[in-house]
């Protein structure tokens, strides 16, 4: 064997060694909290959906408040207030079955969930013009202000996620698979 040989074996050893290191590293964790994560979902997702209703509730309150809206302003907050509320979540889709369909079957199917999605968001987009429009030029300012740093995209405490609902999809908006990006 040649030193050099040695020596990059030497190195290639050192290295996997050190990548493993860490996976051996992580502690196991305990069985009751697997059991107890077992029956969480169904709690959680109930859980979840009501701290929602009440951040919103709070949010829009705290807008309300800096907005000083006026008398003749609060059927249009109202309006606003109701079309931003989510509607009901459809149920989610069963794999099994999805699995059963075709390839151009699962696209309609996507096709129909996007244009759904669409036709939510174009509603509430059209309630925020219509309330904007109802505002003085100094509310609309505070509106500006307040629904940029709470608005689309913008979760937990302002930070941008890039919207596509609070997912991070890579620096091009694709998750890399931009052109000449990696494929999925």
């Amino acid at each position: 064997m040649t030193a050099a040989f040695s020596s990059r074996r030497w190195v290639a050893t050192a290295v996997l060694a050190a990548l493993t290191l860490p996976a051996l590293a992580q502690t196991q964790a305990p069985a009751p909290a697997a059991a107890q994560a077992a029956s969480a979902p169904a709690r959680k997702a109930g859980d979840m959906a009501q701290r929602y209703q009440e951040r919103m509730a709070q949010r829009q309150a705290a807008l309300k408040e800096k907005l000083k809206l006026t008398a003749a302003q609060e059927s249009a907050w109202t309006q606003f207030t109701a079309a931003m509320q989510p509607g009901e979540r459809p149920a989610r889709p069963d794999f099994k079955e999805l699995d059963k369909l075709t390839t151009p079957e699962r696209i309609d199917r996507m096709r129909e969930l996007r244009a759904r999605h669409t036709a939510q968001a174009d509603k509430r987009d059209e309630a925020v013009k219509t309330f904007y429009a109802a505002l003085s030029p100094e509310q609309q300012k505070t509106f500006d202000a307040e629904f940029h740093r709470q608005g689309p995209g913008k979760h937990r405490g302002g930070r941008d996620h890039g919207g596509m609902h609070g997912h991070h999809h890579g620096p091009d908006g694709h998750g890399g698979r931009g052109p000449g990006g990696p494929a999925r």
